[in-house]
């Protein structure tokens, strides 16, 4: 299976697509869109994508692109990170003038890289992204924030593991496809707009709490074109298949202007996640197929 990921080898997303199958075969793709019609086209079966992460937030970019396209959501996967400071060989600390990564990863270590004296800070769009930079100019007094499989594809020195604000660095990834894949659902994820009511949104949210369901997210979003008008992403702890799951977006559907679901899939178990990344492994169960 053939699995489209935003990054280069060594990216946490290429982890998360072989946490999400082991026998896949992880695709790079230059930017998120790019994962997107990859799964469009045919030439990935799956994408994978961060959609949050415990330090830096939520990665607004791709719930943007949920709405926009037609590909449900068919499962997700959480990934321990683990943030290493990776610069050429030799290179010591001392020497680091200038420090690349994407920027959650920035946002994720800004305590740690707070702490180095006059270092300039250079947003990339990955994390390995920065790592190959690094060892394709040869950039001495350069140093990127990446995994250590990124030191080991681009042959450059850990000069500190862990550099992460809190130890709990976990990023939440969805998975994409072209069909709906519902067997074992468990949890959905939809959006919804609603017209600018007083009440609108305390009606909408009792559709869930009067039958009993979990709201494991709630998030609103600007609307593009419509000033001061919001999106609202909602994951659910039911199925699509769950009469009480199914019965509550119908009620939903009676206030909102409009509602549509993103997908309605496996979720992930936590107590299944073995390792993180950051030691170097991959050895991680997941629940979804």
């Amino acid at each position: 299976m053939r699995i489209a990921y935003q990054g280069e080898p060594g990216a946490y997303s290429e982890a998360a697509a072989l946490a999400y199958d082991a026998e896949g075969t992880p695709e790079p793709c230059r930017s998120f869109e790019d994962v997107f019609a990859a799964v469009s086209s045919g030439a990935a079966a799956r994408g994978i994508l961060p959609m949050e992460n415990t330090i830096g937030g939520t990665i607004h970019r791709n719930y943007d692109l949920l709405v926009e396209h037609e590909l449900p959501i068919v499962g997700e996967v959480q990934l321990k990170v683990d943030h290493c400071l990776l610069a050429l060989p030799g290179v010591t600390l001392d020497e680091i003038k200038v420090v690349h990564s994407h920027p959650q990863a920035l946002a994720q270590c800004e305590r740690f890289l707070r702490g180095l004296p006059n270092v300039q800070i250079e947003a990339v769009y990955d994390t390995a992204g920065g790592a190959k930079l690094i060892r394709e100019q040869q950039l001495r007094g350069h140093a990127a924030i990446a995994s250590i499989r990124a030191a080991e594809v681009f042959e450059l020195d850990v000069l500190h593991k862990g550099v992460q604000d809190f130890e709990n660095n976990i990023t939440r990834f969805c998975v994409i496809a072209r069909q709906a894949i519902t067997e074992g659902a468990d949890k959905t994820s939809i959006v919804f707009a609603l017209p600018s009511e007083p009440g609108t949104l305390f009606r909408a949210l009792s559709s869930f709490a009067l039958r009993g369901i979990d709201l494991t997210k709630l998030e609103s979003r600007p609307m593009r074109g419509r000033p001061w008008e919001y999106l609202f992403y909602v994951d659910l702890g039911a199925g699509r298949s769950d009469v009480r799951c199914g019965r509550a977006i119908v009620h939903l559907a009676e206030s909102a202007r409009w509602v549509k679901t993103l997908g309605s899939y496996a979720r992930w178990n936590e107590a299944s996640i073995k390792a993180g990344v950051g030691e170097g492994s991959v050895d991680v169960s997941i629940t979804s197929s």
